[in-house]
């Protein structure tokens, strides 16, 4: 016995994917310390802007770790060394090294 139906005329569920699901519809926001809203370097700023949440909770977020084991100390360095600042082309770690391999230092 066949369980099976068809769809009515007036349903509107699609069995396929949705049109914000197909690959390449979206471009990925970029990754940046931005010039505004800076306290230090702007990396609490640049990480909550790209993950689309409050400043406040990412700065809150980075205190924490750095009483909670002290990681937040090196991974808020390492946001500054490795995400590039608003306008710059590359990251201040990523330009010492193409400086370096050019003989600049």
């Amino acid at each position: 016995m066949n369980t099976t139906t068809a769809p009515q005329s007036g349903d509107t569920t699609t069995a396929g994917p949705g049109p914000d699901s197909g690959a390449g519809s979206r471009s990925p926001r970029p990754l940046y310390r931005p010039n505004a809203d800076r306290m230090l370097a702007g990396v609490a700023s640049g990480l909550a802007s790209y993950l689309g949440l409050d400043v406040l909770l990412v700065r809150i977020a980075l205190v924490v770790l750095c009483f909670l084991g002290g990681i937040g100390v090196p991974l808020y360095l390492a946001g500054w060394l490795l995400i590039p600042d608003e306008g710059a082309d590359q990251s201040i770690a990523a330009d010492f090294i193409s400086s370096t391999r050019d003989g600049r230092i």
